[in-house]
Formats: C-alpha cells, sequence, structure tokens
C-alpha cells in the first residue's frame, strides 16, 4: 500500500529511511545488486586476456549489454504483472548458468561466435535489481515529497556499486585468476537474487485483469519515457567509454592496476553528488535540473580525450561522474509523475536497458577504436553519445511535463509544495 509522509520535519535520507518496512527490501537489494557493475568489466577483462583484443573483448561485453536492454523492459513488464518473485526466482538461476557457460568457454579458446551466443542468455537474465527496489519506492511513497529523496538515494547506492564493483573485479582478475571477476559475480547474483526474492512483502501489488479493468498501458507508449530512453542512452555511452577506455589507458601507461582506481574516482563522483542531491530542498523542477545536469556532463565529457596523465584523468573523471547523478536522479523522479503505477517498474528497466544499451554501444565503438589509435581515441565516445542525447533531449523536452503538475512535490517543512513543470 502506498504511503504519503506528510511531518512537519524537513524530509531527508533520516526521515526516507524511516519509512516502515523499507529495510526489509533495502539490504537484500543491496547485496543483490553489487555484482551489476561487475559483469561488464569481468568480461572485457577475461576476453582480453584470452585473446589479446579490446574490441573482441569489447564486442562480447557488447553483446551482453544489448542483450540485457532488449529484455529488461520485458522482466520489467513480467514483474508488474506476475509479482517481482515470479520474475526473480528463474532469473537468477539462469543467469548464473549462462556466467559460467561464457566463462568456460572464454577459458578454452572457443570462437568469438561461440562466446557471442553464451553473452546473449548471460545479458537477458540479468536480474534488474535496481528497477525493482525503485519500484518499491515508488509504492510506498506514492504522491509523498520524499520520492526526490528516494531517487537520490537509490542513485548513491547505484554508484557506490560502481565505486566497489569495478575495484573488485578488477583486483579478482589481475590478482587472482583472469576469470574470478565473473565467477564472484554469478555467485554473487544468485545468493543476492534468491535473498532480495524471499522479501515478498515489499513488493508492489500485483494487479489482475478483470473484465472491468482498463487495459494495461505499455511505459513505452508515454512520450517521455521514450525521450529519458534517450537520454540514459548517452548516460550509457559514458559508463562504456570511460570502462573500455581507461582499461586501455592503464595498459599504455604500464599500470594496469590504475584502471579500478580511475574508474572508482570517476564512480565517487557520481556517489557524491547523489547524495547531495538528496539532501537539497529543490524548488527547480526535475525536467530543469535534468536538463542543466546533462549539458554540464556533455561539456565535462568533451575534455576527457584530451588528457593523457593520470592525476589530470582522475580530477576529470570526478567532474564527469559529479555531472551524471543529477541528470539520473531527476530521470528516475520523472517517471513517477509520468508513468501509471501498473507500468511503472517496466518504464524503470527501459531506463536501466537504455543506458546498458548505450554501454553496450560505447564498449564496442570505444573498443575498437582503442585498438586502433589508443585509449585517447576510445574518450571520443562519450563525447559523441552525450552530444547527441542532449540535442534530443532539448528537442524535446516538452515531452516531459508530467500528466498532473501538482504531483511533483518539493520538499516542504510541513506541508507538500507544489513544483513548477516550466
Amino acid at each position: 500500500m502506498a504511503s504519503t509522509v506528510t511531518t512537519g520535519k524537513r524530509p531527508g535520507y533520516g526521515q526516507l529511511l524511516r519509512t516502515p518496512g523499507v529495510w526489509t527490501f533495502l539490504l537484500p537489494g543491496f547485496a543483490a545488486r553489487q555484482p551489476f557493475a561487475m559483469l561488464t568489466i569481468g568480461i572485457v577483462l577475461l576476453v582480453q586476456h584470452t585473446t589479446g583484443s579490446y574490441g573482441s573483448a569489447g564486442a562480447v561485453a557488447a553483446v551482453t549489454g544489448v542483450s540485457m536492454a532488449l529484455f529488461a523492459p520485458q522482466s520489467g513488464k513480467l514483474a508488474d504483472r506476475f509479482g517481482q518473485r515470479a520474475v526473480l526466482l528463474p532469473g537468477v538461476l539462469v543467469h548464473a548458468a549462462s556466467v559460467a557457460a561464457l566463462t568456460s568457454l572464454a577459458l578454452a579458446d572457443a570462437p568469438l561466435w561461440a562466446l557471442f551466443a553464451a553473452a546473449v542468455p548471460a545479458g537477458a537474465s540479468v536480474p534488474q535489481i535496481g528497477p525493482m527496489v525503485r519500484a518499491r519506492w515508488a509504492a510506498k511513497l506514492e504522491r509523498s515529497p520524499l520520492m526526490p529523496t528516494a531517487a537520490a538515494f537509490e542513485s548513491v547506492t547505484d554508484e557506490f556499486t560502481f565505486v566497489v564493483g569495478p575495484v573488485l573485479a578488477t583486483a579478482l582478475c589481475t590478482g587472482v585468476h583472469p576469470a574470478a571477476g565473473l565467477i564472484a559475480e554469478a555467485a554473487l547474483t544468485l545468493a543476492g537474487g534468491l535473498l532480495f526474492a524471499a522479501q515478498s512483502r515489499t513488493q508492489p501489488a500485483v494487479r489482475p485483469l478483470t473484465a472491468d479493468s482498463a487495459p494495461r498501458v505499455s511505459a513505452l507508449s508515454v512520450p517521455g519515457v521514450r525521450v529519458l530512453a534517450v537520454a540514459f542512452l548517452g548516460i550509457g555511452s559514458v559508463f562504456g567509454g570511460m570502462q573500455v577506455s581507461l582499461t586501455a589507458f592503464s595498459e599504455e601507461i604500464g599500470n594496469p592496476g590504475a584502471n579500478g582506481l580511475l574508474y572508482g574516482v570517476f564512480a565517487a563522483g557520481n556517489m557524491l553528488a547523489g547524495i547531495a542531491c538528496g539532501a537539497i530542498a529543490w524548488k527547480s523542477s526535475p525536467r530543469r535540473r535534468m536538463i542543466i545536469g546533462y549539458t554540464g556532463l556533455t561539456l565535462a565529457a568533451s575534455l576527457l580525450w584530451s588528457v593523457h596523465s593520470v592525476a589530470l584523468l582522475g580530477g576529470l573523471g570526478l567532474i564527469v561522474g559529479l555531472c551524471i547523478a543529477p541528470a539520473l536522479i531527476s530521470g528516475y523522479t520523472l517517471v513517477e509523475p509520468l508513468v501509471p503505477a501498473t507500468a511503472r517498474t517496466e518504464a524503470f528497466t527501459w531506463l536501466t536497458g537504455a543506458v546498458a544499451l548505450g554501454q553496450a554501444a560505447a564498449v564496442t565503438v570505444a573498443g575498437r577504436l582503442a585498438d586502433a589509435h589508443g585509449a585517447s581515441a576510445g574518450f571520443v565516445v562519450p563525447l559523441a553519445g552525450t552530444a547527441l542525447a542532449l540535442v534530443t533531449l532539448l528537442a524535446l523536452r516538452s515531452r516531459l511535463s508530467p500528466r498532473n503538475p501538482g504531483r511533483i512535490m518539493a520538499r516542504g517543512v510541513g506541508h507538500r509544495v507544489p513544483v513548477a513543470v516550466d
């Protein structure tokens, strides 16, 4: 049941985390999403080790990302219709088996086509823990001024995952065995996913169809969701381009271990900005914040290709990370007023899938550019992806107006304050 939080205290992280029942899904959800950030970098490091080619490694990782992007919305749609538990239980089992098969084929020096074939189910079965947690927040906090805080909290959690995941996967692959990153990813996905699936009491209520029910609306039929998906494609291009290009840069300077540190600094910037976004009582609309944040992201990404030192690249990566969080948080915040409750898990998976698709394309293109022209060329990919998405976002920003503008609330003291939608 949705709950509306209206107290005399200023809404913030403390009040958010005191919402009854949330810890029953937050802790398992946190554990279950940790492997997500390990998958792509684990594939890149293992396949590059066995083939010697960043292009091949990026292509296999890209197949995984494309597969996830295509199947994630279907997973979300099924979760909205049948419940999250019904989708998660078989999904984590298939994912663990698929990653194990991909790892075995790579170690056996299987042909590239075999790796592609194994990458398809590995990506298609990635459990959509993040969207499912966001859907639980939306169900519990519907029409509450705490929704922007919840979106910021989830962004921080995601980015903490992207701080820990790549560093852990890199450490395992370089310090233990090239396959250790993917083995750990499969094991953590299985254990965390089953634990999260067991928390059935907090999953959004399933509304069965009856003769009097209105037909279910696809999240993608909402114009604003399509615009947000394009914007999130650009954000995915940053994640994918940074992963491959930072790996290639670290190899070029003879310090492979720097990869995890540089990507961790980049993700830490995102996490810090996410914390700040959730702590600020915003007076501007989510749409305006998203456009401003995305503009800053594009400008910061435009400088990556020109940097050639670890210190400067780390500093610029931090700035890029700081610009990602406002765009992501604002986009996720817009889902609640734009999309009916019966399609929100699907909407969140479309956005997550768009990030994965953008990441997959970026990994492929950046990998080939890095092979042919060096790491600097790979850094052109985040610039191109964000610039194209920004143009689309600016041109179609009117589609991000919510169905009911009064439903977007700023965090006031003791009452709800409607925020203008520009």
